[in-house]
């Protein structure tokens, strides 16, 4: 197998859309109140993809080293399990590329101020603790909220943050918490393909406790909630603007009945489909604030 394909698949290009759609809507937000800046936009855009990166490439790792995956799995080539990369070789670049993510990160101190050293810390922690450490989240049923916190909540906030000067904004808020919503689909989709797997080696994400059918409802309301909590922003936007959320509810409508009716292997495009329906929607309503 091609390298390059190896490691592109070990990084899960398909997902990356989630850490770059929280940026993009956070840039969308700055336009609109007129605070964007370019620079700071750029290195929250770089660093959002090293620290999801990282995250991916630990969860591999861990996963191996714990026994949770097998060769032949349902989901996306795992490197390590199949023998494809050296599980020392796979550590060493996810510490490396962690290490560049932080020196990324201290180039947004001038932007955000000294206090950012600990939220950067704080996300790195958290992204090997997800897979990682005495009580990896992933393990515990806490992978949901992970992914609402440091793919929604915390990079939109601190993204418009730096552009802005302003910490707390409701509107921002509120668009976060859509973000990571839309985030958290990426992973029931994973979890929902893998949940025999999971249950079999003791990893009780949301879908092993509470079974398919209540996270498939999970996964269609999180997307309604999603766009109502994006209201009080189209509101005050050309009514034409509500064909972006009609259109993105359209899109993951289709993509739900996808998830209720494939099962196995047939279930990873949905990844790809579900990341991308979040990162378009961001995109259009980016556009539609530079617009406006």
């Amino acid at each position: 197998m091609n390298k390059v394909k190896i490691w592109v698949e070990c990084a899960r290009l398909r997902t990356l859309p989630v850490s770059v759609a929280g940026v993009v809507a956070a840039c969308g937000l700055a336009v609109w109140h007129g605070v964007f800046a370019w620079l700071p936009a750029m290195l929250c855009f770089v660093y959002a993809v090293l620290a999801q990166v990282v995250s991916n490439f630990a969860n591999e790792y861990y996963d191996f080293k714990r026994g949770a995956d097998k060769k032949g799995r349902v989901g996306p080539r795992r490197g390590v399990t199949e023998g494809d990369i050296k599980p020392a070789t796979l550590r060493n670049v996810t510490f490396a590329t962690l290490a560049v993510a932080c020196v990324v990160g201290c180039c947004l101190i001038p932007f955000g101020g000294w206090w950012l050293v600990g939220v950067g810390v704080f996300i790195a922690v958290f992204a090997l603790a997800y897979s990682a450490g005495p009580y990896p989240l992933s393990y515990h049923g806490l992978g949901d909220v992970a992914v609402l916190l440091f793919f929604g909540i915390v990079p939109v906030n601190l993204t418009y943050y730096v552009q802005s000067g302003v910490l707390y904004d409701p509107t921002v808020l509120l668009a976060s918490v859509a973000i990571g919503l839309m985030g958290v689909n990426v992973l029931v989709v994973n979890n929902y393909r893998d949940m025999d797997d999971d249950r079999d080696v003791g990893k009780r994400t949301t879908v092993v406790i509470f079974g398919r059918k209540i996270m498939a409802t999970v996964y269609l309301l999180n997307g309604y909630v999603a766009m109502a909590l994006f209201l009080p922003m189209w509101s005050v936007v050309h009514w034409a603007a509500f064909s972006i959320p009609l259109l993105y509810l359209v899109l993951h409508t289709v993509a739900w009945r996808g998830l209720v009716t494939r099962s196995g292997a047939a279930l990873n495009p949905l990844l790809g489909i579900t990341s991308l329906n979040m990162l378009l929607y961001s995109l259009f309503m980016t556009a539609c604030c530079v617009l406006s």
